[in-house]
C-alpha cells in the first residue's frame, strides 16, 4: 500500500509537470530552442548526477530518507520558479527540480522490487497506481487550463511534491543495505563493477535508446496539437489515454505474461518496433482521429520496453547493488540520451515541426539494433531471458 501511495503521489507530479512543462515556457514567452534547453540540462546532467544522487542515497540507513529530501527539494525549486524572471534562473531551478524529481522513481523502483520480492506482491500493480495517478493528474491539469493561468502547473507540482515528502516518511523502514557483522559495501565499488560489464551496460543501452525516444514527444507533442487547433482539454486525454492503455498492460497483460513465460527480450524487441512505428507516423501530423490508436502504442513503446527494463536489471545486477543499478539506467534514459535528444528536438521542432517524430524512430532503430546485440552475448544459462 505504501509503495502505490508513493508511485501515485510521484506520478500525480510527473502527470503534470512533464507533458505540460513545456507549455508554461512557452507562456513566459521563450522559443522552441530555449525550451529545449532548460528541459534537456538536466537530464543531459544526469549523467553525473544519476550516479551521485545514487552514493548519496545509498549513504543513508533508510531507502526513505533519500525519498523524503529528494522531494521536498523539488517542491522548492519548482515553486520558486514563478517568483522568479529569465532564463538563466528558470534553467537553475527547472535543474533542481527536475534532478531531484527523476531521482524518485529509480529509489522507488529499488524500494518496490526489494519488498515485492520479500512480500510476494507483483511489482506492476503499485506502478500501475502511479500510471493511474498519472492519467488523473493530466487529464484535470487540461481540464483547468482551458481557464486558469499556466502557473497552476508548477503550483501543482510543488504541492504534490510536499505531500509526497511527508507520505515518504510513513513508509516501511527498509534499510539501504542488509549489514553483516556491522560492515557496509564500499559505496563506489559496486557502480564501478556495473559500468565495466559489457552485458550490462549494453542491455541498459539497448532499453535507454528506446525510451529516450521519446523525448520529442515529451517536449513538443503539447504545443504541436495545440497549433494544430486541438484543445488543450483533448491534449490531456490524449496524454490519459496513453497511459490508460498502459495500466491495462500493467495490471492485465504482466500476470498473463508471467503465467505463459514471456521474457522481457520479446517486451522488449515488441516495444521497439511499436516505437519505430509511432513516431513514423506522428511525423506525417495526423487529425485527431489517428492519435487515438497511436497513443495507445504507448503500452509497448513505453511500458513493455519499461517492464523489460526492471527485468533485465534485477537479473543481470546483483541484489546489493540494486540503487546504483536503476540510477545508471535512469541516468541514459531519463538522462543522457533523452537529453541529448531533447536537445536536437527543439531546433528540429522550429525548423521542421512534427517530421522532427522522424529522428526519434532512428534513435529507436538504433536502440532495437543494440538489443540483438546484446541476445548474441547472452550465455546458454539465460535463455529463459526470452
Amino acid at each position: 500500500m505504501s509503495s502505490a501511495l508513493i508511485y501515485g503521489l510521484i506520478f500525480a507530479a510527473t502527470g503534470v509537470s512533464l507533458p505540460y512543462a513545456g507549455l508554461w515556457f512557452e507562456s513566459r514567452g521563450l522559443s522552441g530552442s530555449e525550451i529545449a534547453v532548460i528541459l534537456a540540462v538536466p537530464m543531459l546532467a544526469r549523467a553525473v548526477t544519476g550516479p551521485m544522487v545514487a552514493i548519496w542515497a545509498d549513504g543513508f540507513r533508510l531507502r526513505r530518507t533519500a525519498l523524503a529530501w529528494l522531494s521536498l527539494v523539488a517542491a522548492l525549486a519548482y515553486g520558486a520558479c514563478i517568483y522568479v524572471e529569465g532564463f538563466g534562473l528558470w534553467l537553475v531551478l527547472w535543474f533542481v527540480a527536475s534532478t531531484a524529481a527523476s531521482s524518485l522513481i529509480p529509489l522507488s523502483d529499488a524500494f518496490t522490487l526489494k519488498l515485492a520480492r520479500r512480500e510476494g506482491f507483483d511489482f506492476s500493480i503499485p506502478r500501475g497506481v502511479g500510471s493511474v495517478s498519472f492519467i488523473a493528474a493530466n487529464v484535470v491539469m487540461g481540464v483547468l487550463l482551458r481557464s486558469e493561468s499556466a502557473d497552476l502547473i508548477l503550483v501543482w507540482a510543488a504541492v504534490v511534491s510536499l505531500l509526497l515528502a511527508a507520505m515518504v516518511l510513513l513508509a516501511p523502514a527498509e534499510p539501504v543495505h542488509e549489514v553483516t557483522d556491522g560492515l557496509r559495501p564500499p559505496r563506489l565499488a559496486g557502480l564501478g563493477q556495473l559500468m565495466s560489464d559489457r552485458r550490462f551496460m549494453t542491455a541498459v543501452l539497448a532499453v535507454s535508446l528506446i525510451q529516450a525516444s521519446h523525448a520529442f514527444y515529451y517536449g513538443f507533442s503539447a504545443i504541436a496539437w495545440r497549433e494544430q487547433g486541438i484543445s488543450t482539454r483533448d491534449v490531456g486525454l490524449l496524454w490519459g489515454f496513453s497511459v490508460a492503455v498502459e495500466v491495462g498492460l500493467l495490471w492485465a497483460f504482466e500476470p498473463w505474461r508471467k503465467r505463459r513465460g514471456i521474457g522481457p527480450m520479446t517486451l522488449l524487441l515488441t516495444g521497439g518496433i511499436a516505437a519505430i512505428l509511432r513516431w513514423s507516423a506522428l511525423a506525417a501530423a495526423p487529425p485527431l482521429a489517428l492519435l487515438w490508436p497511436l497513443q495507445a502504442l504507448h503500452a509497448l513503446s513505453f511500458a513493455a520496453v519499461y517492464l523489460a527494463a526492471m527485468q533485465l536489471i534485477e537479473r543481470l545486477a546483483p541484489p546489493s547493488q540494486a540503487t546504483p543499478a536503476q540510477m545508471l539506467y535512469s541516468s541514459l534514459s531519463s538522462g543522457l540520451l533523452i537529453g541529448m535528444a531533447t536537445v536536437v528536438s527543439g531546433p528540429l521542432y522550429d525548423d521542421y515541426g512534427v517530421t522532427g517524430y522522424l529522428a526519434m524512430a532512428v534513435m529507436a532503430t538504433i536502440g532495437m539494433a543494440l538489443a540483438v546485440v546484446f541476445q548474441r552475448m547472452r550465455p546458454e544459462s539465460e535463455l529463459q531471458l526470452r
